[in-house]
């Protein structure tokens, strides 16, 4: 019985970062180069920031979904490839710094989910 604790205890300890996940759904956006942020109605996300210069990026950020071009709107300049697009993500974030701090997975959502959602500021 005492070893059927600790295998359930170590499990547990194991699995504790992927309970922490939420799940996250929002305007995924990469307005310049280095930088992606997910607003959401609570606030807008870093994932990662320009030489971090607004500390770490997130761990997993390779699990951050690729942009799809059907469903993605070009800002600044024609071609530059940077504009916004709308997502889902399986995300840990750190509330005070407004930061999401490890991504475990992500999805590229319609454009009109984003839309459709009233409680979502505007990206523009």
């Amino acid at each position: 019985m005492h070893r059927l604790a600790i295998i359930v205890a170590v499990f547990l300890i194991a699995a504790s970062p992927a309970l922490a996940a939420e799940t996250r759904c929002g305007w995924y956006m990469n307005p310049t180069p280095g930088n992606l942020w997910l607003m959401d109605k609570d606030a807008t996300w870093t994932i990662t920031s320009q030489a971090e210069a607004t500390g770490p990026d997130a761990e997993g950020v390779e699990n951050t979904p690729d942009f799809d071009d059907k469903q993605f709107v070009e800002t600044n300049n024609p071609g530059s490839g940077y504009g916004y697009g709308c997502a889902c993500m399986s995300v840990t974030v750190d509330k005070a710094e407004e930061r999401i701090t490890r991504v475990f997975s992500g999805e590229i959502k319609p454009l009109s989910v984003c839309k459709a959602d009233k409680s979502l500021p505007s990206p523009d």
